[in-house]
């Protein structure tokens, strides 16, 4: 018998009886880490939350809870983002203000008629905590909301706490140009790359002592708040969410496991693209394919694996969407993986499959069929990589502008690494 059957065996006789509790994640969140210090900085004061299904501990405990019913700390307001505080909202879905089932307690939408706190909303509070599983990716609008929130408060004078947690894309990699003006929306609050290889913690502060927290159409000035993050334990800048030993609660619909950031990051500008490619979206595998009715499969992966992308492999896929513009219809095309992820350009791998479409399918380049980019160069940041792309469909053409903000960020950024 191998060693390796010898280890299998050993781990199936002893996990049925081990005690859960002596089996602890290789990371401790910053509720928990908040927890073990006796809630220090929010016992006595009045406190909201900013949080939604993803804000637990690593016993799936909600923290909502944990803070409802941590002695001396009185929790007096939930504020919910998109998708809303216990995730009954879906995507795109406007939240609205409601009591929450379990503690009663008042729900504030930051996703309906508003997306800033209001001075009303804000009344008797003495303390914002904010606890999000964060993706990465700087289109996604939980961090926006962040912002948002760090505006409001800062004009109130309200203390914001922000308990960390793991960026599940991990802290090195950071890909993508600055967000240019006029581009700067809910899905391109601040002047950073779309990769931006920071915790949500670093990034608050980043966000707050570099006056990037103007508002939406850079009109305003920057505002600075008294903020206070509470680390992890445990968390190191190579990890991906798999190497945290924490459970994947999804944040959103569309990312349903633990490595859906990375193919979200990978494949998420391409689906604002809309009518040019289904990308799972509506399908067993969100973000992890690019198909069509039209498409030759094999043809597809050939071409693609002709560019020798690095820490990337494709394979061929067939497909029947379960809702959407797809719905019942089979689909063809690729899907792909990391096979090496360190080495993986993840935002460049639909930039390479739009180029690939073009040279295959010269009636269907992705700019000729579509009837709105308006939010394509939103979440780019700027306009110039449709346009030049659009020119010759190379990504050789736009490279060197996507990757141009990169060496600078990075700079930037260490001086805000808690990790």
């Amino acid at each position: 018998m191998t060693r390796i059957a010898i280890l299998f065996i050993t781990l199936l006789s002893v996990f049925p009886f081990m005690d859960i509790d002596a089996v602890r994640p290789v990371v401790r969140p910053g509720v928990e880490v908040l927890a073990d210090g006796g809630f220090k900085g929010l016992v006595g004061r009045k406190v909201g939350l900013v949080t939604n299904p993803s804000g637990v501990d690593s016993r799936l405990n909600s923290t909502i809870d944990i803070l409802f019913n941590a002695p001396g700390v009185e929790l007096v307001a939930l504020f919910g983002p998109e998708h809303g505080v216990r995730g009954d909202v879906y995507a795109g879905g406007k939240v609205s203000d409601s009591r929450d089932a379990v503690t009663g307690l008042p729900v504030y939408s930051l996703y309906g008629a508003t997306r800033k706190p209001t001075p009303e909303m804000l009344e008797g509070i003495d303390v914002m905590v904010y606890d999000i599983q964060d993706v990465g990716v700087r289109s996604y609008t939980f961090i926006s909301t962040l912002g948002l929130v760090m505006q409001a408060c800062s004009e109130k004078g309200i203390e914001v706490m922000v308990l960390d947690r793991p960026n599940p894309l991990g802290g090195e990699k950071i890909e993508g140009c600055y967000v240019e003006q006029p581009f700067n929306s809910f899905v391109s609050q601040y002047r950073i790359p779309y990769i931006y290889g920071l915790t949500v913690g670093e990034l608050a502060e980043l966000i707050n002592e570099e006056g990037l927290n103007r508002g939406q159409k850079g009109d305003m000035e920057p505002s600075k708040c008294r903020l206070t993050v509470v680390p992890m334990q445990g968390w190191k800048r190579s990890m991906t969410y798999g190497d945290t030993g924490l459970p994947w609660v999804l944040p959103s619909p569309n990312i349903p496991f633990c490595d859906s950031p990375m193919y979200y990051a990978s494949a998420g500008i391409c689906g604002e693209l809309y009518g040019f490619m289904n990308i799972g979206i509506g399908y067993t595998l969100p973000f992890q394919v690019f198909g069509a009715v039209w498409l030759d499969p094999v043809k597809l992966q050939s071409r693609l694996e002709s560019y020798g992308l690095e820490g990337v492999g494709f394979r061929t896929i067939w497909y029947k969407p379960f809702s959407g513009s797809l719905k019942g219809q089979l689909a063809a095309g690729v899907q792909y993986f990391f096979t090496d992820y360190p080495k993986a350009r993840l935002t460049e791998v639909q930039f390479h499959v739009i180029q690939a479409v073009a040279e295959l399918y010269p009636d269907k380049k992705a700019f000729d069929v579509i009837d709105s980019y308006g939010l394509f160069d939103k979440v780019c940041g700027t306009d110039h990589i449709r346009k030049e792309f659009s020119r010759n469909y190379r990504f050789s053409d736009i490279m060197d502008y996507w990757r141009k903000d990169e060496d600078a960020f990075r700079a930037l950024s260490k001086k805000y690494h808690i990790y």
